[in-house]
């Protein structure tokens, strides 16, 4: 009996003990990364013992520092970690932490486009570029440096007041041009064509380098196409590379990222990358931005791809630079010629040559593949695996939509006509012989293969021309407004983001698909990660003239600078390409800006109703926000106006702003005031008169009427006949 019940106590121990394992088990399967930021918070205790007792307080004594996925302390401090749901809720309320958020995957969001923009080619001395001492820092990808728009002839070693290293291994060092090089991965999880250094294997991180400071490299090309001079905006600065991205870019490695280059002493940074966070301090890019602002850096940020749609815009802090996607005046077309010899006119970036030869041409809605059970309702859009092989092999297939084209190309396809291009689509490079065409053409063509028992096409390779109605805004470029703060505008300006010949790492594949083994040194590409860099190359171009501006000095010489663009010809208006198209060339020269410093975003943040308490954690100061400080969110010294209204409402709202003469000692300004009907701007004093070079004069501009439709569009310029600094004005009701 003794033993029996012996035998009882030790299962039920046994069961209990299993019971409390599984419990543990699924926390810690619960957990998942979260990021613990704490400002510019300063303490006598060291930050690692600082974090591990938070740790231990929050999941236990047994949590040491080993525990950390990283330790931000360079620039800013915080930390990342694995923590459940309920342990990330416990660590947010603890004293000195600003915000607690899961580390989320973002996405990655040129020979012609700076001549297109004006921007003369830089001097060279025996064919060497002049060597600068700006310093970008490119968040992406990686980088190739053996590409020639990283050759460091002519560069010296960096400036002493780098302070950043290379993380050199056996297949990637760093040179006088590019001259620091670090990679993050905080999950420790590469993939099995991850590049375990700076190095890039995708493509992307190497053509945003190379458009805002590659050298000058003569006949770059793809293929021959867009065939010319490739170069950056700056092409004489210096490249420091922060690779976030493997196959995905985690918010715990941006920040890590921002934490180093700050502290690494970079001028510019670069990031073209996005997320969907809507608020300024649960958003990586954002926190970063700010602290690099704080450190006199300007941020440089792609607005995402998410358009037409208004509100789609990540990347909209009022302290970094949001750069929405133009076009420029060039563009490739790709023709498909029938059995008929009718010709129809896509776009696509072809490089494959069919030497004219035709071949039979099929819909995919009448090749569905019967075996996986597929209807022709679904291979019609021929996605991978929904077309049958036997009927498919060799022929050029017609498609319902725009895909990558790894479905034809599975199938056996030789080519592939896809149909849905709208006038503003653009060109993009496919595994096989490919066009983009309009609807309309595509109907045309599907008859023809109705029309005829053999019918026949081949696909000929991509050409290009003229647009002559460059520049406008892409259709992907996001909208704002600005989801966090209604009444600063966002996006700032447009930049080209439109089919940008630009260096490429040769081991990925042209099209991003694998099969695809073309190796090339160029590449075109379209997006708001292409914008974003013109944005960095051009603000380090100021930043060059200018060195001691602060970054809202440069980008309020950026906005003020830009050329107007119509709101008729671009969906969301301002919201579409701010203050306008970018001008690089007189941009370093803007007669007037709209300076703003840390105490001015502070005063803003408070207004938006950020409490002291957190603001002093952000900054590490002891600021306090002061009663009544709602109306500093219109008098945030902002180069633009936006004003979130009720449209049966009368309008009354009056903005306060401070100029800084920056153009000829003596000068006088006139006020110039576009408004629509129905609305009455008025700035007072209307006359701006100079006497010395940096005095600062403050005017008011009030806006009083009505609106008649969603969004109205006006502008004010200060005009002394030599310098017109124009801001876009903008009224909406959503």
């Amino acid at each position: 009996m003794a033993g029996i019940t012996s035998s009882l106590s030790m299962l039920l121990l046994l069961s209990f003990a299993s019971i409390l394992l599984i419990g543990r088990s699924t926390s810690q399967n619960d957990r998942k990364a979260y990021i613990v930021y704490m400002g510019n918070k300063r303490d006598e205790v060291s930050t690692s013992s600082l974090y591990t007792s938070m740790l231990q307080d929050v999941i236990g004594s047994h949590i040491g520092p080993k525990s950390l996925l990283y330790s931000y302390k360079r620039s800013f401090h915080g930390f990342a970690v694995e923590l459940t749901e309920q342990e990330a809720e416990k660590m947010a309320g603890m004293d000195g932490v600003v915000s607690v958020f899961p580390n989320q995957k973002k996405e990655l969001h040129t020979t012609r486009s700076w001549d297109f923009l004006g921007l003369p080619i830089p001097k060279q001395v025996d064919g060497k570029t002049i060597e600068s001492d700006i310093i970008i820092g490119v968040f992406d990808s990686g980088i190739w440096p053996e590409s020639d728009s990283f050759n460091d002839k002519g560069f010296g070693p960096p400036p002493s007041k780098w302070k950043g290293k290379c993380q050199a291994s056996t297949n990637f060092t760093c040179n006088n041009k590019i001259i620091g090089a670090r990679y993050y991965r905080s999950n420790k999880l590469f993939g099995r064509e991850d590049i375990k250094s700076p190095r890039d294997s995708d493509g992307h991180g190497t053509h945003v380098a190379s458009i805002a400071a590659g050298n000058l490299v003569n006949m770059a090309s793809v293929q021959g196409l867009g065939l010319g001079t490739a170069r950056g905006g700056f092409p004489s600065a210096r490249i420091a590379v922060y690779k976030v991205c493997f196959g995905g870019c985690y918010d715990a490695d941006i920040l890590a990222a921002f934490d180093d280059a700050i502290a690494d002493g970079v001028d510019i940074i670069s990031i073209s990358i996005g997320g969907s966070a809507k608020s300024y301090f649960t958003d990586v890019v954002a926190i970063g931005a700010f602290h690099a602002m704080r450190n006199g850096i300007l941020t440089s940020t792609s607005i995402g791809n998410g358009g037409p749609d208004l509100g789609s815009i990540s990347n909209f802090s009022p302290w970094s630079l949001s750069v929405a996607a133009s076009t420029i005046d060039r563009k490739f077309y790709t023709e498909v010629r029938l059995g008929n010899n009718k010709i129809y006119e896509g776009i696509s970036i072809n490089t494959f040559d069919l030497k004219n030869k035709t071949y039979p041409i099929i819909y995919g809605g009448d090749a569905p593949k019967k075996k996986a059970n597929v209807d022709s309702s679904i291979s019609r859009y021929c996605d991978y695996d929904t077309l049958d092989k036997k009927l498919v092999k060799g022929k050029i297939v017609l498609c319902d939509v725009e895909n990558e084209g790894i479905g034809q190309l599975s199938a056996g396809a030789v080519g592939t006509v896809m149909q849905g291009r709208r006038p503003s689509s653009a060109s993009f490079a496919f595994p096989l012989p490919a066009t983009y065409v309009s609807l309309e053409d595509g109907g045309n063509i599907y008859s023809y293969i109705n029309s005829t028992r053999s019918p026949t096409a081949t696909i000929l390779k991509t050409n290009e021309r003229k647009d002559p109605y460059a520049p406008y805004i892409a259709e992907f470029s996001s909208r704002g407004p600005n989801p966090a703060s209604h009444n600063i505008l966002k996006p700032d300006l447009a930049a080209p983001g439109v089919e940008i010949v630009a260096a490429w790492s040769p081991i990925s594949s042209i099209s991003d698909v694998s099969s695809d083994k073309r190796a090339f040194s160029y590449n075109i590409i379209s997006g708001t990660s292409m914008s974003c860099p013109h944005g960095s190359g051009a603000a380090a171009y100021i930043k060059s003239f200018h060195p001691t501006w602060s970054p809202a000095a440069i980008k309020s010489a950026l906005m003020t600078t830009a050329v107007p663009m119509s709101p008729e010809e671009s969906l969301g208006a301002e919201f579409a390409y701010g203050a306008g198209n970018i001008n690089p060339h007189k941009s370093a020269n803007p007669g007037l800006i709209y300076d703003i410093d840390a105490l001015d975003y502070i005063a803003f943040l408070c207004g938006q109703g950020y409490s002291t308490k957190l603001l002093q954690a952000v900054t590490g100061d002891s600021i306090s926000c002061p009663k009544g400080t709602d109306g500093k969110v219109f008098d945030l010294n902002y180069p633009s106006f936006a004003l979130s209204t009720s449209s049966s409402n009368s309008i009354s709202h009056v903005y306060n702003r401070t100029v800084t003469n920056v153009g000829t000692s003596t000068s006088t300004y006139k006020a110039k005031v576009s408004a629509p009907p129905g609305l009455s701007i008025k700035v007072n004093p209307s006359v701006l008169s100079f006497t010395c070079l940096r005095q600062k004069l403050s005017f008011t501009l009030t806006i009083e009427g009505t609106i008649d439709r969603q969004i109205v569009s006006a502008s004010l310029i200060w005009d002394d006949g030599t310098f017109q600094v124009r801001s876009p004005i903008v009224v909406y009701a959503f």
